[in-house]
């Protein structure tokens, strides 16, 4: 059975995108020059979050996905950041592919709660692989791609910010249930309030939530 070796080469914001993607540069070889026709590779992608430090203000950032810091040994669980399927085109030996990842920036996502919480350094990935090769030199054989196919990326948490940056500059966005917008709506409406963030502003002002300007 062909071996296959996976790595992941590095990752960038696609500015061309129509919602915020990432596009990841993956390696794949296949052992001792094997010819490949092609591969249907899907990939299962998790955030480990025990494999990096975290300072007080990024662990306080992540109390609602882990608890408290006293507890992170057991808490501190792997976070499913994305599933990719995609289609190689035949090779001899290695070959370069993207893995086209389209994120979100709903706070809602355990993986989006996960970056933002971070103010520096990098994502810790795992990326898991299987799927089928259509492999042969002098015929054709369907053979799975092994289930312990895996691969370790550090992914900059600044790329992740500039994806985010191209989409909603300067902005958060929250996703709401349709009554919770409705009653949004008409609280703005019977206080003529300008914009959203006004509206915001005199809620966690009546809360005394508020801090700043």
């Amino acid at each position: 059975m062909t071996a296959f070796t996976f790595t992941c080469t590095g990752v960038r914001a696609d500015p061309y995108a129509a919602g915020p993607t990432l596009v990841f540069r993956l390696r794949i070889t296949a052992s001792e020059g094997a010819r490949v026709h092609a591969l249907a590779l899907r990939c299962q992608m998790r955030i480990e979050p025990a494999r990096r430090p975290y300072e007080d203000e990024e662990a306080q950032g992540l109390t609602d996905l882990f608890g408290e810091r006293s507890r992170w040994g057991s808490t501190l669980h792997p976070v499913q950041f994305a599933q990719i399927s995609v289609m190689v085109p035949g090779f001899t030996g290695e070959t370069e592919t993207d893995l086209v990842v389209p994120c979100t920036y709903d706070m809602d996502i355990a993986a989006t709660r996960y970056a933002h919480a971070l103010s520096g350094g990098e994502v810790p990935l795992l990326m898991l692989f299987s799927g089928t090769a259509f492999t042969g030199a002098g015929g054709f054989r369907v053979e799975p791609v092994p289930w312990d196919c895996e691969a370790t990326y550090r992914m900059p948490v600044k790329t992740w910010r500039e994806m985010l940056e191209q989409h909603f500059p300067g902005c958060g966005w929250i996703r709401l249930p349709h009554d919770t917008m409705d009653a949004l709506l008409a609280y703005r409406s019977r206080r003529a309030l300008p914009s959203w963030q006004a509206t915001l502003e005199t809620l966690l002002d009546a809360a005394g939530e508020r801090t700043g300007s």
